[in-house]
């Protein structure tokens, strides 16, 4: 009788494994084989960001695991749970494509079974006045499902991207204070022609928003180069600002962090610098980071 734990997509190439049982069969097979395996943890809609993961994933592992999982702990109660785009056969067949080996989707059942009652708490980089200040449930369920996932997949390496900048200081803080031997792979933000980060909330643009979308990355690239030359930061950011909102952003936060701590950074002679920003167009909010 077929495992109703499995369904394959059309593509043939990826198995799509539901339960945590059959996940970790098939990963003790491939460890006993000697792979080295790598986790790419997404929530689905993969565009070609996720896909430079499974290659940065593909550079450091034998085999590749995908997680599909749209986590409802990470979603405030006025966020878009209910309407995050979901295509799972779709997103198998592109991880297949791309080289993927087997797909973890498991049901919210699954992952937080009746009774569950333990979250974790992160502090440190979670705590630094960003993401977690206008939505200040969302790392507690990023550190928790990530380290769900840890324990169940047991990665040589895990990829995330630098597009979510603070979540991947969250997860590297995570990894080192629980003592996982995961290794983080960060990898660089995949981009439009014209300068937009990817996101899968891109789809939620209008024609006339997605045209006016590129002017985010362009404030911060506009604001490093005058930084890299001399300007005092404080007065680059309120420049960077007032060209974000002549685009009609309404910006939640553009800052400029220490890139290792996320501390607030008044010259770039203090540390590395990188430039964080989340502004809302129209019904979709947009996040990006640059370096300086």
């Amino acid at each position: 009788m077929r495992d109703p734990a499995l369904e394959t997509p059309d593509a043939g190439a990826v198995q799509i494994v539901r339960n945590v049982e059959d996940l970790r069969a098939r990963l003790a097979a491939w460890r006993l084989g000697g792979a080295r395996i790598a986790l790419v943890p997404t929530m689905g809609a993969l565009h070609a960001g996720h896909m430079s993961l499974v290659t940065a994933a593909r550079e450091n592992a034998d085999k590749i695991v995908m997680s599909i999982f749209v986590n409802p702990t990470q979603f405030a109660p006025t966020e878009d749970f209910a309407a995050y785009p979901r295509s799972l056969e779709a997103d198998a067949e592109k991880f297949a494509s791309a080289g993927g080996d087997l797909v973890f989707a498991p049901a919210t059942e699954t992952m937080y079974p009746e009774g569950f009652a333990t979250m974790l708490a992160p502090g440190g980089p979670a705590e630094a006045g960003l993401e977690d200040k206008f939505r200040p449930t969302h790392f507690a369920g990023v550190a928790t499902i990530v380290a769900k996932l840890l324990v169940q997949c047991r990665p040589d390496a895990a990829v995330f991207g630098e597009k979510d900048y603070q979540q991947l200081m969250v997860v590297e803080r995570l990894v080192r204070d629980l003592d996982f031997e995961t290794r983080i792979v960060a990898a660089p933000i995949v981009r439009e022609p014209d300068g937009l980060a990817l996101s899968s909330r891109n789809v939620y643009l209008s024609a006339d928003e997605r045209a006016r979308a590129p002017r985010l990355h362009a404030a911060l690239a506009r604001c490093a180069e005058e930084i890299r030359k001399g300007r005092a930061v404080v007065a680059a950011l309120k420049s960077a600002k007032a060209f974000v909102g002549t685009a009609g952003f309404v910006t939640d936060y553009l800052e400029a962090r220490h890139a290792e701590t996320l501390a607030a950074i008044d010259s770039a002679a203090d540390g590395p610098m990188r430039l964080l920003v989340a502004a809302r167009l129209g019904r979709t909010r947009l996040i990006d980071n640059l370096p300086v």
